[in-house]
């Protein structure tokens, strides 16, 4: 079945994210460690409005799990019978989540950072949505984690002479399709290529059974004609696109030299949608720019590092003096002292 494919997969990429704890003895007597633990309560939102994305379900499901999160919880908005799509539930049943919250919205980002009769606050809320969700998400982040920052999706294709253009305008039009808000960037060297491109979408649109939406979307759109490949990697890390297509020749020319991207599909038979369902890289990226800072959903979303340090009498006899220097000279006669008090008991 599709999707034990995909969560073979998704599980594969993120269980070899596991990171080991590493113990370093910094001087004679001064150990630090540092390990990673999962967060206990997190909520999962699933969208459903204009589709069901029961794929959303493996890329936050599947790395909680390996993450260890004690209490995992779905959010996902109904039908006008009052329930959840079916394939949404059976994925969460797949991975063992029971815990469902029948309610889609802002109300589930509110339930999910305050809590309800019937399901606890969590610690951090993964997921995007519509707009209302967008900005509970934003408003809520002074109350609860959250994944990163929300916003309509994105594509950037780079294309050139070489490239298939019936491939070019497909993975456009995939990122369309997803909602009227989306946006997508279409840079070339060669303005024979974009015209092209724009041809051969408008004749694809009409295969689209979401061509309306598709349509809407690809009014915020736009061919970006570049003169150089500078310009090109220039134009990629100023925008940091959530997705980034290198439908190109020699693709991987431009790996290295690509800093700001949420994921990036390299060649012509790399589609975007591989990432969307199966490939096992995630699906939930940043967005809006943000690819500049944050990074996409992976194992670390889920869990968090915790530093610990022990000094025996002999470490503390060595780095005391460091110690009281660094305090005095910030001025913090407390922080001083709590370490003279030691060194000096040393001495009776």
């Amino acid at each position: 079945m599709a999707i034990e494919v995909a969560k073979k997969n998704i599980w594969k990429f993120h269980e070899a994210q596991q990171q080991s704890p590493i113990t370093v003895e910094t001087m004679l007597g001064i150990t630090c460690k540092s390990k990673s633990v999962p967060i206990r309560n997190v909520g999962l939102y699933i969208p459903g409005g204009t589709a069901p994305l029961f794929s959303t379900v493996l890329m936050l499901g599947v790395p909680a799990l390996i993450a260890g999160c004690k209490n995992i919880t779905i959010a996902s908005p109904t039908n006008k019978m009052g329930k959840i799509n079916p394939v949404v539930l059976y994925t969460a049943h797949l991975l063992g989540i029971r815990s469902v919250l029948k309610l889609g919205g802002a109300q589930a980002i509110a339930a999910l950072a305050y809590g309800t009769e019937t399901i606890s606050k969590v610690d951090k809320i993964f997921g995007s949505g519509n707009q209302y969700v967008t900005s509970a998400k934003q408003l809520l982040s002074k109350e609860v984690s959250i994944d990163m920052p929300p916003g309509a999706s994105e594509v950037m294709v780079i294309a050139d002479e070489e490239s298939n253009v019936s491939f070019v305008a497909a993975d456009l039009i995939s990122q369309a399709e997803h909602g009227n808000d989306s946006q997508v960037v279409l840079v070339t060297k060669s303005q024979s290529v974009g015209d092209a491109v724009v041809l051969e979408i408008k004749e694809q649109l009409v295969q689209l059974p979401r061509r309306d939406m598709a349509e809407e979307s690809l009014k915020n759109s736009v061919v970006i004609i570049v003169n150089k490949k500078k310009e090109i990697i220039k134009t990629i890390n100023y925008y940091g696109p959530k997705h980034l297509i290198l439908n190109i020749n020699n693709p991987e020319k431009y790996v290295d030299k690509i800093y700001n991207a949420g994921s990036v599909f390299v060649g012509p038979f790399t589609p975007e949608s591989a990432g969307d369902y199966a490939s096992g890289a995630n699906h939930a990226l940043p967005i809006n720019g943000w690819a500049r800072s944050h990074s996409g959903v992976s194992l670390d979303s889920f869990v968090r590092k915790i530093t610990f340090q022990e000094m025996t009498k002999k470490g503390l006899k060595t780095l005391g003096p460091t110690l009281e220097v660094m305090a005095a000279a910030e001025q913090l006669e407390g922080h001083k002292r709590a370490v003279t008090i030691r060194l000096e008991s040393f001495e009776k």
